[in-house]
């Protein structure tokens, strides 16, 4: 695609380097801590206010924790597991967590030790659990009472936490965990640990379909304080410490655990928890704490145009959508029904560690359907998908993201030189720059499924169809949604005589994956379109579902 006349007309963009094909911000860099000793933890606490307001309120309960509640339980826990659980650096701690005032403090609390955390769904199948923890070998897992059921025998200790520290100890639920706050016994949070040091591993599918474990450092954990939260914050004239966020992403999620877990903590402002998303209890706890700010997917804002009556939430300030792509309906129907309110989007990745774009709307850009500016202190390319050459301004491409979020790499090293080149990562979702240096997502060239903001891998439910008896070849890829933005199809090719049904195939996957990765959608083919080199034709599988919905036939 041909540059636009804008780019044409002015090559010398402040945001634009013909020379070099580079994308700057237009925003100032900012300064990021250069002491290569400094941890996440004691960073954020740097910042922690200490007045006494409530940090993090649980919607349901109204328990509370101040900053120097949430200070304190840190530090405390973080004692606990060096000293009677023997957590340190060089160990790995999974968190099979839901949302609650526990999570961030957990945590924070491992990372405090120089250990390592990495968060997964709690929804998740027993399958995927075991999966993981094979992948992984954690040292100890931290679990909710409603998923101990779901672990095999495990070689680690299991602690079973808590949703708020105001319950009741109860020898068979939280006794141990609250044993484990220690106070007597201080620990200097992040004492040995550096930047360079891993800090978590976060799951996502990558470039290549499957799914991998992202591991970010404290360097990138605390450029994501800076460059994404405390730099947004940074650029309202209203105070950070009177806003109240409603947390109802998921905190095992790169884009709530940034918010909710990490960055927001650094600013003081209160966080109201919500342990899953109900559009009824969102609503509720809106109105009752005066909810200001509400970082969402395309699933919640739907939910929201969809209640009955029309909702009136006059304590928003601020809507922001990220982890999936918004279509231009949605955000029509939303800007009328809350003229008020100022949405954007941004734009990140788990391998950004949620650092890319963020959008703000002036008096002269009001561009909704961007995903915004870069952030500080980072680069981009559009590379051209044949040539490899850098694209200017108004053409399409690979989006390429350089910067000091951008991840250590993948767990052992998988699909690393695919992703990573000379400090780049290759994003694998197709884009382009306009003349005022907004981003725009076209597309994706990975294959990942993006349910209701959640990542599905193709490949791990094909890994699950493959085994069932009667099914020869399959292939899995997404159609579009209204409600959920993208759905699973499995294309299915059944042995000779089988008698399988679509309904028999979604219930087979159903039992053996978390609900949000359950197959929707189930169509018998003869045969799986593929290359010379055996790679599955994906997009003629879309085509096909495209050419069904106009009552064509390709497949």
């Amino acid at each position: 695609m041909q540059p636009d006349a804008a780019a044409t007309a002015h090559p010398s963009l402040s945001f634009y380097s013909a020379a070099t094909g580079l994308y700057s911000s237009l925003h100032p860099s900012l300064p990021l801590p250069s002491d290569p000793s400094l941890s996440l933890v004691p960073h954020l606490f740097s910042h922690l206010p200490l007045h006494h307001h409530s940090l993090l309120i649980d919607a349901p309960t109204a328990a509370t924790l101040s900053c120097a509640d949430f200070r304190r339980l840190v530090s405390s826990l973080a004692a606990g597991l060096r000293h009677r659980l023997h957590i340190a650096r060089g160990s790995l701690v999974l968190l099979l967590l839901p949302n609650s005032l526990t999570f961030p403090v957990a945590f924070l609390a491992v990372l405090a030790t120089g250990a390592v955390a990495t968060t997964m769904n709690p929804s998740s199948a027993p399958a995927e659990i075991a999966a993981r923890l094979r992948d992984t070998a954690p040292s100890l897992v931290l679990a909710s009472t409603h998923n101990a059921a779901k672990l095999p025998p495990l070689a680690a200790p299991l602690v079973l936490v808590p949703d708020t520290f105001q319950q009741q100890h109860d020898d068979q639920f939280d006794f141990f965990f609250h044993a484990l706050l220690d106070p007597e016994t201080p620990v200097e949070v992040g004492v040995g640990v550096g930047q360079d040091d891993a800090a978590a591993v976060l799951y996502s599918s990558g470039t290549s379909g499957r799914s991998k474990g992202v591991v970010v450092t404290h360097r990138n954990l605390i450029a994501t304080v800076e460059l994404f939260v405390r730099f947004e914050a940074s650029q309202y004239t209203r105070p950070a410490r009177d806003n109240v966020y409603l947390a109802a992403l998921p905190m095992f999620h790169v884009y709530g655990l940034s918010l909710f877990a990490v960055g927001l903590l650094s600013l003081g402002c209160t966080v109201v928890v919500m342990r899953r998303f109900n559009v009824d209890d969102a609503v509720r706890a809106i109105r009752r704490y005066k909810v200001t700010h509400l970082p969402l997917v395309p699933p919640i804002m739907s939910a929201l145009l969809r209640a009955n009556p029309p909702l009136e939430l006059d304590s928003l300030l601020q809507v922001s959508s990220g982890a999936a792509p918004l279509n231009h309906t949605l955000i029509h129907h939303f800007l009328h029904a809350f003229p008020h309110v100022d949405f954007i989007q941004g734009y990140g990745m788990t391998e950004s560690t949620a650092v890319g774009t963020r959008g703000f709307n002036t008096c002269k850009h009001k561009k909704y359907a961007s995903v915004g500016l870069l952030a500080p202190n980072m680069h981009a390319k559009i590379v051209h998908l044949e040539s490899g050459s850098c694209l200017p301004p108004g053409s399409y491409g690979e989006l390429w993201l350089h910067g000091p979020a951008i991840m250590k790499g993948y767990l052992n090293d998988d699909d690393d030189a695919f992703t990573r080149k000379d400090g780049w990562l290759r994003t694998g979702d197709i884009a382009y720059f306009d003349s005022d240096g907004y981003l725009f997502i076209v597309g994706r060239l990975k294959d990942t499924i993006k349910y209701k903001g959640f990542q599905i891998a193709p490949a791990d439910l094909e890994a699950v169809l493959i085994r069932h008896p009667e099914i020869v070849d399959v292939a899995v890829t997404s159609d579009e949604d209204e409600e959920a933005g993208e759905i699973p199809v499995a294309f299915v090719v059944r042995k000779s005589g089988s008698t399988l049904s679509c309904t028999h195939v979604m219930e087979y996957v159903a039992k053996q994956v978390a609900s949000y990765k359950r197959v929707r959608k189930v169509i018998f083919v003869e045969a799986i379109p593929k290359s010379a080199a055996g790679k599955v034709l994906r997009r003629l599988l879309k085509d096909s579902l495209v050419d069904a919905s106009s009552g064509r036939s390709r497949l």
